[in-house]
């Protein structure tokens, strides 16, 4: 019985995975964002008013998120995120996650944010290759993120050595 019980979830779970309305990731990756604060340099005007984590597109981080922002600050700036539905919606934000589920053309993303110092997180295959600073993948069954220092730069942005060893660099 317990079997056929634990079978039934597994199944269940699988499937809500499989059609986008679950992120089994969501919680490791509102995380992995929460540290990359402790390895990126912001510039000093950044660290004057509330550290803001801007998410495009719909996704179950969003709430991760928040609840990270609830006990958690960066440095002595409280976190806020913030949602945004459209590349027209975006201003000031210290990391933008650009959800996969995001319809919005990436090129106007970038238009909209670049005179921003924005850490571009995102998880969709090449992302990182194509501007995003750091792009989440799976490999080995883990979650891993690329890291792209030279997009990271980009935005005035400073990488620390510590995190270029725990990704996969990319160019």
């Amino acid at each position: 019985m317990i079997k056929q019980l634990s079978a039934i979830l597994f199944i269940a779970l699988l499937s809500m995975a499989g059609s986008g309305s679950y992120d089994t990731n969501a919680k490791i990756k509102a995380v992995y964002i929460y540290n990359f604060t402790k390895y990126i340099e912001w510039p000093k005007d950044y660290r004057e008013t509330s550290f803001v984590i801007g998410v495009l597109g719909d996704t179950p981080l969003f709430n991760e998120l928040e609840k990270i922002s609830s006990t958690k600050k960066v440095f002595d700036q409280a976190i806020e995120v913030k949602k945004f539905t459209t590349a027209s919606d975006l201003n000031k934000c210290h990391i933008l996650y650009i959800s996969s589920e995001n319809k919005e053309p990436y090129s106007t993303v970038v238009s909209k944010i670049k005179t921003f110092s924005t850490l571009i997180v995102t998880d969709t295959p090449g992302m990182a290759t194509k501007g995003s600073a750091i792009n989440f993948v799976i490999k080995a069954n883990r979650q891993k993120f690329e890291l792209n220092e030279s997009n990271a730069v980009k935005y005035n942005l400073k990488v620390s050595n510590s995190l270029e060893a725990l990704a996969i660099l990319v160019n």
